[in-house]
């Protein structure tokens, strides 16, 4: 078991579009869904993805911020993330997280009526790379 740094899975991560993002439901459930990450994304334990306000998921967040991110990468590299989401509704931060890529979702932009972008601050992230695992600890 080797200790990888943030800055070591931010790196394997770095190509990896999808991840299911989970969420708790109102019923006690858990519930999970595909989002893009728009590859490319330099991770710094923070994750941004958009969506549309009237969603079940954003429903969730708002009853409990607490989500799950998971990442499959190739080579039996994945990684599981705990964190806590905020619903981000600002433009300018739109903005600085948009690419060419989201406009396939959401045809208007950032103009999209009910537009949200869902911010997950990571607290730990658990990761297996082939027969290497641990944790990296980013809550304070």
């Amino acid at each position: 078991m080797t200790n990888k740094t943030l800055a070591d899975l931010a790196e394997k991560m770095r190509e990896i579009d999808i991840c299911m993002l989970s969420t708790h439901t109102d019923g006690g459930a858990i519930a999970g869904r595909p989002m893009s990450n728009n590859r490319n994304v330099d991770y710094d334990g923070s994750s941004y993805y958009f969506t549309l306000d009237d969603t079940r998921m954003v429903d969730d967040i708002k009853a409990d911020s607490k989500v799950a991110l998971a990442f499959q990468g190739t080579k039996a590299f994945l990684v599981a993330v705990e964190g806590k989401a905020d619903l981000i509704r600002d433009r300018q931060a739109f903005r600085e997280h948009w690419s060419a890529d989201i406009d396939k979702w959401f045809a208007d932009g950032i103009d999209t009526e009910g537009l949200v972008m869902i911010k997950v601050v990571a607290e730990r992230a658990h990761y297996w790379d082939g027969e290497d695992e641990g944790e990296v600890t980013l809550k304070a």
